[in-house]
């Protein structure tokens, strides 16, 4: 039992303006596994003014990107010092399997902010070009302060995500967790404390959708960062275009797997497994529309079913366990509708299709796989965001293209072929933001992340992701130009 009292706002740890508190529950056992305050209207006024004050005075606003680098290689270090107790914790938040938790929860992390570490020092922050009517000086300035809006899925990861480019460009932020995580933030407060990050640089304020709204729409705010729902994504949106406040989401998916004909089927769905039930099917760039040829469809179907009904599920903390409980409740009701949905509209459910008969505590449902699933059914169409895979026929390349990219979304996705060259062919025609092809990797953290139509709007990850948090300034310069630097 975690409990905190106190909100870490301006390097220190200080009280609430409010009473309210949150309450996080272990998805494996539905107990109560930890309290923290409800973050007011008040205290994010507070944060604000902290990262206001630390982007504009202070140490922070003399460091050197060579500086900001440093201490993000010394923060990654930290958090893998402690990299058990960091995935013990989440993996009680979300459900995740403890032995996934830490790699895809944890070490994912670190690499993250790593790359940015080794990035800020060599980044070309300014630039001096010859320009038509004289020598201009390009000037790549942070954006200033930022309000990151952390979903529940993969909290550290995301704050990484946000964080590590954010603090590379010289950014402050206002991190905002999601009320079923708010643990997890604290222990990373400890770790920013410990690697002596300047007070005000992060401050973490854990509160519900009304008072995030409050930081969306602050005036001292200068961009927002979100990840999660399309539905609050919208809304975010419209409240940024209102104030014209810079603004990236990363939204969800309904991502597609193309299963070639030539494809090892062994390998291949070894593949589609990992990468549509990672984090127990809570996840955007889940690739749940399995696309399988008509002359193999049969042989897919029946392979992946046997696959999936192996997966060992349980409690997220036994190291055995494949496939935890999904975070709560509301979130397990919902996947089971869906469930429920499929068969309404025809799918046949070749295994799982319900709750595990052997869970009587924990928010769990039984990985499935439906078959005879036409790409217009619900199932096919909308994120569930949990343990549910689709198996889709197709009768060509061409045809698997136009069922891959028949949705609204376009995030993510997979092709597996033996032949390279025309799995890669598939994979540059797929309208989505990222394609993996013959492996298990859906993103490389150095190479842009983000999606096409309404999988979101701008880019994470690599060095566009860095100018996310950028503004560009241009000075133009006597006809003798200047020394940088002078």
């Amino acid at each position: 039992m975690k409990v905190y009292d106190k909100l870490y706002i301006g390097g220190e740890y200080v009280s609430s303006t409010g009473s309210d508190t949150i309450e996080v529950i272990n998805a494996s056992t539905e107990e109560v596994a930890g309290r923290t305050p409800e973050a007011t209207k008040a205290d994010i006024d507070r944060a604000v003014s902290s990262a206001r004050n630390a982007l504009e005075n202070g140490p922070w606003a003399n460091t050197t990107a060579a500086e900001r680098g440093d201490l993000l290689q010394r923060l990654s270090k930290a958090i893998q010092a402690r990299y058990q107790e960091f995935a013990e914790i989440i993996s009680v938040e979300t459900g995740c399997p403890v032995t996934s938790s830490i790699m895809t929860q944890v070490f994912s992390s670190t690499m993250v902010m790593d790359y940015y570490g080794t990035l800020a020092a060599d980044y070309p922050f300014e630039e001096q070009r010859a320009g038509v009517m004289g020598p201009v000086l390009v000037r790549q300035e942070p954006v200033g302060v930022v309000g990151a809006i952390i979903p529940w899925n993969v909290p550290l990861f995301v704050t990484a995500l946000k964080i590590s480019p954010a603090l590379a460009a010289g950014c402050t932020v206002v991190l905002k967790p999601s009320p079923e995580t708010a643990l997890d933030s604290y222990l990373l407060a400890e770790v920013l404390e410990e690697v002596g990050l300047p007070a005000g640089v992060i401050n973490i304020v854990p509160t519900g959708r009304t008072n995030s709204e409050h930081l969306v729409t602050h005036q001292g705010v200068d961009k927002i960062s979100f990840t999660g729902s399309g539905a609050v994504g919208r809304r975010i949106a419209m409240l940024c275009g209102q104030d014209l406040r810079r603004v990236t989401l990363e939204l969800g998916g309904k991502s597609a797997a193309v299963v070639l004909e030539d494809a090892n089927l062994d390998e291949s769905l070894t593949h589609v497994v990992n990468n549509g039930l990672m984090n127990n099917g809570q996840a955007c760039i889940a690739q749940t529309r399995i696309l399988a040829p008509a002359s193999r469809y049969d042989e897919v179907v029946e392979a992946l079913a046997a696959k999936v009904a192996a997966l060992k599920v349980g409690s997220a903390l036994d190291a055995a366990t494949e496939l935890g409980p999904l975070v709560a409740d509301r979130q397990r009701e919902r996947v089971l509708g869906y469930i429920e949905k499929g068969k309404e509209q025809g799918a046949r459910v070749a295994t799982g299709g319900g709750r595990p008969d052997d869970q009587d505590r924990g928010w769990f449902v039984s990985p499935t796989v439906f078959a005879d699933v036409t790409n217009d059914m619900t199932i096919a169409q909308e994120e569930i965001f949990g343990p549910v895979l689709s198996v889709i026929k197709y009768d060509s390349p061409d045809d698997a293209v136009r069922i891959a990219n028949d949705t609204v979304y376009g995030l993510s996705g997979a092709v597996y072929g033996a032949d390279t060259e025309q799995a890669v062919s598939v994979a540059r025609r797929l309208r989505t933001g990222t394609v993996a092809v013959n492996n298990m990797s859906p993103m490389d953290f150095s190479a842009p992340f983000g999606g096409f139509k309404t999988s979101g709007l701008g880019r994470e990850l690599g060095p566009e992701g860095l100018r996310a948090f950028i503004e560009y300034k241009t000075i133009t310069l006597p006809h003798g130009g200047m020394q940088i630097g002078a």
